[in-house]
């Protein structure tokens, strides 16, 4: 089948029929997934901004071949696809990722994979309900993860707090941050929709923020029209066009110097630096911008809880708690801030708009001799 016929999908009841596009990076597949086309991916616990990917790129159906959920830990990212109409068969194995390729025609039929009129992988078939149920059984049984979260994140705290204290060694970046509001851009939940809500409220137009984009937060920046200043992290969900804005980029290394990210940025011949940090890419844009001199600093989209962090596979969040203690008193995180606010307009409220200015208008026509005079003259002309 052609490389659009996923547009050209039949599907009746439990059966869909369409192109397979397959990769084990569920990022990078978003990316080039055609609208009508069947996602075959491998990621356990699917987190609610790689489920929110795959839904915008307008995929049919998604194959996993793990545990969208796993029950390790209440995930609700994956239960975003049955709201979305997207059907998914879950937990068919890893064998699918050799022996569907991408490109191929698959159909879905219940909870079997095939292609031609071979099955070649049989899951479960997934919906609201059943996806509710594993969410719910996770939430009461969360205790064990919840203890050794907590112990990652203390043993990280009683080897590395000194940071709270230390200068760090922060590379030479080509942006001053002396008294500006800084403006830190992560692809997070809901990260898209509290930018725009920042944009419509005229802060970013009236306190014109210092931008930075932590990885395909810089993305997020150039589609609301704003270019970035500084660009920060391990380059693997940077677009090209992005890296080529004019930012200043920071590519973020491992403690022992290591800086796979800079490979990509070398071949390109674009400038940058790096810095070596044990924490996250969100930490250092928020250490560099509390370090060289910001007046405050607005998060958007981060990710400070226990389940952000084991949605990002992270085993304990003790590098981001100690930067938050740092930054604190400059910090202002804005992330749900779209939440608070409500900008549909109410039917009752549009209603009352008109009646009030049609009764503004027969109130003036009533006291304005100048009006009535207009008046008194049309209806003459038209006697």
């Amino acid at each position: 089948m052609s490389e659009g016929a996923g547009s050209a999908s039949t599907a009746a009841a439990d059966v869909l029929t369409a192109v397979a596009r397959v990769d084990r990076r569920t990022k990078d597949l978003a990316k080039r997934i055609k609208p009508g086309e069947i996602a075959v991916i491998d990621h356990r616990d699917l987190d609610t901004v790689a489920t929110e990917s795959l839904i915008e790129a307008g995929v049919a159906a998604v194959v996993n071949a793990d545990a969208s959920i796993s029950g390790r830990y209440p995930n609700v990212g994956p239960l975003l696809l049955p709201a979305a109409g997207v059907p998914m068969i879950d937990g068919v194995g890893n064998e699918v990722m050799d022996r569907i390729s991408d490109g191929d025609t698959i159909t879905l039929r219940g909870d079997e994979i095939l292609c031609g009129d071979d099955v070649v992988a049989k899951g479960i078939r997934q919906d609201m309900d059943s996806l509710t149920a594993i969410l719910e059984e996770s939430r009461q049984s969360m205790g064990d993860e919840l203890e050794r979260f907590a112990s990652n994140t203390l043993e990280y705290l009683r080897r590395e707090g000194h940071l709270l204290v230390d200068n760090p060694e922060i590379p030479d970046i080509p942006v001053d941050f002396r008294g500006r509001h800084v403006l830190v851009v992560v692809r997070g939940v809901d990260y898209k929709k509290d930018l725009q809500l920042l944009e419509r409220s005229g802060y970013i137009r009236e306190q014109r923020p210092l931008l930075i984009g932590v990885d395909g937060g810089a993305d997020a920046l150039l589609a609301l029209g704003k270019t970035p200043d500084v660009i920060i992290g391990d380059m693997d969900s940077v677009s090209e066009k992005a890296l080529r804005c004019g930012a200043a980029i920071v590519v973020h290394g491992y403690a022992d110097g290591r800086a796979p990210g800079a490979e990509r940025l070398v071949e390109m011949g674009v400038d940058h630096v790096v810095f070596a940090s044990t924490g996250t890419s969100e930490d250092i844009a928020m250490l560099i911008a509390f370090e060289r001199g910001a007046e405050l600093i607005v998060a958007v989209g981060t990710h400070n809880s226990m389940v952000d962090f084991l949605d990002k596979g992270r085993a304990g969040m003790a590098s981001t708690f100690l930067v938050r203690i740092k930054v604190g008193p400059i910090l202002v995180d804005a992330k749900g801030v779209n939440r608070l606010y409500d900008s549909r307009v109410r039917k009752r409220d549009l209603v009352l708009m008109v009646a009030a200015a049609v009764l503004a208008m027969v109130v003036i026509t009533l006291v304005s001799d100048p009006v009535r005079l207009v008046l008194r003259g049309l209806t003459l002309s038209f006697r």
